[in-house]
């Protein structure tokens, strides 16, 4: 008899993680929210918290300290409220008068994709998502992100032995991390969740097995002739500058409509927003595309660290560029019209960099904002900041986008938060627009199946009237 291959090292770490999963999935609901919590807490521990959003700005060169700090408390606490209270374990609902029992069963192993922008906060949020629904997970971070990810493990390994929770409940794809040992976990596992590049969510759903990835950002947000300009420039420099503008949910373009341009342009300019010349605005797209392709230079930094790099490669503004950086700018604007390719600040640009575009009116304004989304961007959601309800509504039965976010800074609200309905989640579904087989954020029941137990009920059979009365009535029952 010829002796068994030899397993890979991803397939032990698989096997493992399902021995740890098969004793998981027999804990009660309160032994499951104890884990859930004790995960929690490994990120939300102030002084762990710190280390981690220290450690990734030191490895990622990407966003700031004391934002990710706050990232890091607030996704998680937040998550930890939704979680709170939420049936996951045996029969989770009931429907008497359609006979209808639903039970929550594990998807098993989950594979969890997660960026470099985030490496401690979406990796906390999807292990804490899937050990509420009884599941092991396996973290493949970017390689950047590996040793915060890999610090976050060991903290809340930690805290499953206070608790006796198996560590394999959750694991970490071992360094280094690439494209083969990912697509090999991602074969392996019975669940993917893919939060990152587009390549990485492509090769999730590629991968055979089943998947959730979301779509592109890049979130463009409207200023209406009735908005609150001073409250909504607050919003917008909230969000475009918090974590050096790495979410997907940051604004990366803002349509004003003309009757107010001047007025949001100064009230962002007063919140610390620099208007750039056509020339400073060429030298900012060689520096941010230097080959056709955002440059690491560019992403995650602050205003201030972009105006001293784009200072270095031109000489002829070298003094503008200087100014503008010793005033410590948060944004840096331009000015623009065009769309696509040939346009790429009208794509996703990660930095607080925002193109700023002009409208006639909220026609024109939502026409923009479809041009933008049909080059980059469709499905995620929109900004709008107005006093008039019905085009929120008009924006959402309009624009392909998931959320419309009226009035609030747009990348604290899309992900949830303490003063909207939203869940907090930090993998916003982009539905079919973006290519994606959601359109919500991503939460617990995503890494639940579900099974549902079918009683009879007293049969109610409808009349021929009751479906076609209405129809027969107006066109005939020919």
């Amino acid at each position: 008899m010829e002796n068994a291959a030899p397993s890979s090292p991803i397939a032990e770490l698989v096997a493992r993680a399902r021995a740890a999963q098969r004793i998981y999935e027999t804990w009660s609901q309160a032994q499951v929210d104890t884990a859930v919590v004790a995960a929690g807490w490994a990120i939300i521990e102030p002084a762990r918290n710190r280390e981690l959003a220290e450690l990734a700005v030191a490895d990622t060169g990407v966003g700031n300290v004391e934002d990710k700090v706050r990232k890091n408390h607030r996704k998680t606490f937040g998550l930890l409220r939704d979680l709170h209270g939420a049936r996951s374990v045996g029969v989770i609902a009931e429907d008497l008068a359609r006979g209808i029992v639903e039970i929550a069963r594990p998807v098993g192993v989950v594979c969890a994709v997660t960026p470099s922008t985030n490496p401690g906060a979406t990796p906390a949020n999807k292990i804490i998502n899937a050990l509420k629904g009884r599941n092991a997970v396996i973290v493949a971070p970017s390689p950047k992100g590996w040793s915060t990810a890999a610090r976050l493990i060991e903290f809340i390994h930690q805290q499953f032995d206070r608790i006796g929770a198996p560590r394999d409940l959750v694991q970490l794809l071992p360094s280094p991390v690439n494209k083969q040992s990912t697509a090999e976990l991602m074969r392996l596992c019975d669940l993917v969740v893919a939060t990152g590049s587009q390549a990485n969510v492509r090769a999730a759903y590629a991968s055979g097995t089943p998947a959730f990835g979301v779509g592109a950002g890049n979130v463009a947000g409207i200023v209406d002739e009735t908005a609150d300009i001073a409250a909504a420039a607050d919003r917008i420099v909230r969000s475009k500058t918090f974590d050096n503008a790495t979410s997907c949910s940051s604004e990366n373009s803002l349509v004003i409509i003309d009757a107010v341009r001047a007025q949001t342009l100064a009230a962002l300019k007063d919140r610390g927003a620099v208007m750039l010349a056509d020339a400073q605005k060429a030298t900012l797209q060689a520096l941010m595309w230097p080959e056709g392709k955002l440059s690491p230079a560019v992403i995650g930094q602050s205003a201030r660290t972009i105006a001293e790099r784009a200072a270095a490669i031109d000489g002829a503004n070298r003094a503008a560029w200087l100014a503008i950086a010793d005033a410590d700018p948060r944004i840096l604007m331009v000015a623009e019209d065009g769309v696509g390719h040939d346009h790429p600040f009208s794509g996703e640009k990660l930095s607080p960099v925002l193109a700023v575009y002009a409208a006639r009116d909220f026609a024109h304004a939502m026409a923009t904002v479809e041009r933008i989304y049909a080059y980059e961007g469709a499905g995620h959601s929109v900004g709008l900041h107005s006093a008039v309800p019905e085009r929120a509504l008009t924006l959402g039965l309009t624009l392909p986008v998931s959320r419309v976010i009226v009035d609030q800074a747009h990348c604290i609200a899309t992900g949830g938060s303490f003063d909207n309905g939203l869940p907090f989640s930090l993998s916003m579904g982009c539905g079919t627009w973006g290519k994606n087989n959601f359109s919500d954020n991503m939460n617990y029941r995503h890494y639940l199946n579900i099974t549902r137990v079918s009683r009879p009920i007293p049969e109610k059979v409808p009349s021929e009237e009751e479906i076609f009365g209405a129809f027969f009535a107006e066109h005939g029952a020919k």
